[in-house]
């Protein structure tokens, strides 16, 4: 996968390289540069470091990784959070930029960063979060590398009071509007108890029995051959007939759905292609489809939304609101627990 994030101590992420949130000095410093200096070992680093000199904010060197699962280790300092009003956002922004440049330029095929800045240097997580995506976001367009984000816990973690408050709402209500649903069943005798995934996948299963229009009269008199060689299209020809639609080329897509190369050509490949939800779903978004058509593109994959299943109301608070920037979805998905976009 193109990006991801994953809860893990950055020093034991293997990567061709590992981002150091680095004292300007060259003197070991508390935090993620304290534990990357004792990971690789802390008088061969320091050594190197020293050669280098100090280092402005915002700017990115790299030393050799030494004990450490990575070819290189990639030193920026971040900035120290003020009020904002201090240069802060751009600082921050250069750190990731020249980061990733610096990476391609050792011709890395992957890199692992932390949340810069967001620990003892008091920038506000949301935002630290908001730019890391956003310039990671930007290098991914024109770039093929994997990159990871690697958060420590789960405190270090925040998505905007928001963003949170309204997903928050939207999955209370549906999950409201279920609960009216599920308990006017029980009352009516449809079923004796509730049990949410039978209900679930009896409603998927009627959902798309009537969203095929006169299903009886289509099938009354045909034989089981004519059915079948009179089938509607598959997922896979419905995702090209739908990029073909979109004007965008097979580069901007698989990129904007967070789906490396190889996978993309097997699927263009594949006329009967049966892909995993958060793939399928990862090019809905790309593709920045409604609901209804993301709901029949699943289908062709014999994949449905249901209204008890927290990814499926986080991805259809997105595509409700018309919010298809992939990194941030991920990002809301990861801070729920749930699997992220893409391969």
């Amino acid at each position: 996968m193109p990006f991801q994030i994953v809860r893990n101590d950055i020093t034991k992420v293997k990567s061709d390289a590992i981002v150091n949130t680095a004292n300007p000095k060259p003197v070991i410093g508390s935090g993620t540069d304290g534990a990357v200096y004792r990971a690789a070992g802390e008088k061969k680093l320091l050594a190197e470091r020293r050669k280098i000199g100090d280092i402005k904010a915002g700017d990115a060197v790299y030393t050799s990784a030494f004990k450490l699962n990575a070819k290189y280790i990639i030193h920026t300092v971040g900035p120290v959070w003020v009020d904002g009003n201090h240069g802060e956002r751009e600082i921050l922004r250069s750190c990731y930029s020249k980061s990733l440049a610096l990476a391609d330029e050792l011709k890395c095929k992957s890199i692992a960063f932390p949340l810069i800045s967001s620990g003892a240097y008091r920038f506000p997580k949301d935002e630290a979060l908001n730019i890391a995506l956003s310039e990671i976001g930007k290098f991914l367009l024109n770039h093929d590398m994997d990159v990871v984000l690697v958060v420590f816990d789960k405190a270090a973690f925040e998505l905007s009071e928001n963003l949170m408050g309204d997903i928050e709402q939207f999955i209370d209500e549906h999950s409201v509007a279920q609960l009216h649903k599920d308990e006017a069943y029980a009352a009516s005798g449809f079923i004796s108890n509730i049990d949410e995934r039978r209900i679930s996948a009896q409603r998927a299963n009627m959902a798309y029995r009537m969203s095929a229009q006169g299903v009886d009269e289509e099938f009354s008199g045909k034989s089981l051959n004519d059915i079948l060689s009179n089938k509607g299209k598959t997922f896979q020809q419905r995702l090209f007939e739908l990029i073909d639609e979109s004007g965008m080329d097979d580069v901007a897509v698989y990129k904007k759905a967070n789906i490396d190369r190889k996978l993309f050509s097997h699927i263009r490949s594949s006329k009967n292609y049966k892909p995993k939800k958060k793939t399928a779903v990862a090019f809905a978004i790309a593709l920045e489809l409604d609901l209804s058509t993301t709901r029949d593109l699943l289908q062709r994959a014999e994949i449905a939304f249901s209204e008890s299943n927290p990814f499926d109301l986080i991805i259809e608070y997105f595509i409700t609101k018309k919010i298809y920037n992939i990194f941030e979805i991920n990002a809301a998905l990861f801070q729920y627990g749930q699997p992220t976009l893409g391969c």
